[in-house]
């Protein structure tokens, strides 16, 4: 298809550079980025205006007129024996950790390639991981997990006692409380990548937590909370309500993606707390407590909590609001000519489903509804799009999107009106993305 009609959108520069290269996205943010990223993209432009020259000499394009060798002989066996893998050609697509983060190799986060996902789901592979103290792949054999507290008779349940119960499966996002966390300090970092990509979306399988607490006798008159507790290093623990359990929305979960969960993220047994920040989606999970008061455990009481204009903490805000974002075009990406482009993302909401979600490119001034691709889903990702065709003008590119109970996403004059500028958690503002004249996409905020 000619390309003046049909724009192409490069892939972000950590798609295709060596991973030890991606703190020099960070360095060239300060100052040349604009030569850094004309460098990353010359080989692959190069071979595209290659194959131009040839076509308009008459040639021909040799990739149309040439069989290729895997036209021609035998391809690879059944991969019979294994797990399976992605293409080698796809292989720069992974999880990443920021260069301008403090990482250790215990208490660590990596963020996942939104820029290079399609539809909601986040393969198992390439799901963010936020660790406190280190992952175990824990022997299931040996797991137990115990329900204590305000019951009648505490339990005990192995992994096959769990597994036999009826079970259920359902698409949820998880976001951890300090996605876009940077950007609070104005902070832009370059990708949606790390803005943005502490954020994935499964299907998760397993038993619904309120089965477990009516077998062991759980007081729900009483017993208005309940503790969970984790089984690695870190003893993560946190406070869940029991309105959110008696919905049957949480879930004790051991499959993901239609298979077992892979040992980042919680196996043999996690649970899945739906529209709630990732921190209490506990991992390697191995007691539940009823109680009747908040527990106020180290990690809801210290961390994960807001500091407000004046100086107090706000506890206990798990809900994750409304939000949404570009994901392409988006920062490290590039527009190589005018013409239509297909402008995508993601949308979600922790209090259900969402209803709309506007896009602008001209920094807010006009909006346009873009279109929800289904299924939309109660706390999952709703992938989203809309037409658009690029004059070659520099722009800024928007999303905003509204949930089923009619709020709206804020900007972040209006986020910090409330909340302030000293907060590391819950930023849930509308992204900017500025298209340069060259085609270059950088992140930008305003004001």
């Amino acid at each position: 298809m000619d390309n003046h009609i049909t724009g192409r959108v490069r892939k972000a520069p950590e798609n295709f550079i060596r991973a030890a290269d991606v703190g020099k996205v960070f360095a060239e943010a300060k100052a040349g980025r604009r030569d850094f990223m004309r460098n990353a993209f010359a080989t692959a432009a190069g071979a595209a205006a290659s194959g131009a020259a040839l076509a308009q000499a008459g040639e021909g394009d040799p990739n149309i007129l040439e069989l290729p060798a895997h036209s021609k002989g035998l391809g690879q066996p059944v991969a019979a024996e294994g797990y399976g893998k992605p293409s080698k050609y796809e292989a720069n697509v992974q999880r990443r950790q920021s260069p301008g983060l403090t990482q250790t190799r215990q208490a660590s986060v990596s963020f996942a390639p939104l820029q290079s996902l399609f539809g909601i789901v986040t393969p198992s592979g390439l799901h963010f991981e936020r660790h406190h103290q280190g992952w175990w792949d824990i022997d299931p054999s040996k797991h137990r997990l115990m329900v204590n507290g305000m019951v009648k008779a505490a339990k005990v349940f192995t992994m096959d006692e769990i597994m036999r119960l009826p079970s259920v499966s359902r698409f949820h996002f998880i976001e951890c409380g300090a996605n876009t966390g940077m950007e609070w300090g104005n902070v832009a970092v370059p990708t949606v990548q790390y803005t943005h990509g502490m954020l994935s979306c499964s299907e998760f399988t397993g038993v619904p937590l309120i089965t477990l607490l009516e077998m062991a006798g759980a007081d729900l008159k009483k017993g208005r909370f309940v503790l969970a507790e984790g089984a690695d290093g870190s003893s993560m623990t946190r406070t869940i309500p029991m309105e959110l359990i008696e919905s049957g929305e949480v879930i004790v979960a051991y499959g993901q993606n239609g298979e077992m969960l892979r040992p980042e993220q919680g196996y043999p047994l996690r649970l899945v707390v739906p529209g709630v920040q990732g921190v209490s989606w506990v991992k390697y999970l191995r007691r539940i407590e009823v109680g009747d008061a908040p527990y106020a455990t180290k990690d809801e009481a210290v961390h994960y909590v807001d500091l407000m204009p004046d100086g107090q903490h706000r506890q206990y805000s798990s809900i994750q609001e409304c939000k949404s974002v570009v994901t392409t075009p988006s920062g490290g990406q590039m527009l190589l000519d005018k013409g239509f482009y297909n402008i995508t993302g993601l949308a979600w909401s922790g209090r259900g489903k969402v209803k709309r979600v506007d896009v602008s490119v001209d920094g807010g001034r006009n909006w346009r509804t873009a279109r929800l691709e289904g299924p939309v889903m109660s706390k999952c990702l709703t992938r989203f799009n809309i037409d658009w065709v690029w004059n070659g003008e520099p722009c800024i590119i928007q999303s905003r999107a509204m949930d089923e109970t009619g709020y709206v996403q804020p900007s972040y004059q209006q986020l910090r009106a409330v909340r302030g500028t000293r907060s590391i958690y819950h930023n849930n503002s509308i992204q900017s993305w500025a298209v340069q004249a060259g085609g270059e996409v950088v992140n930008v905020q305003l004001s």
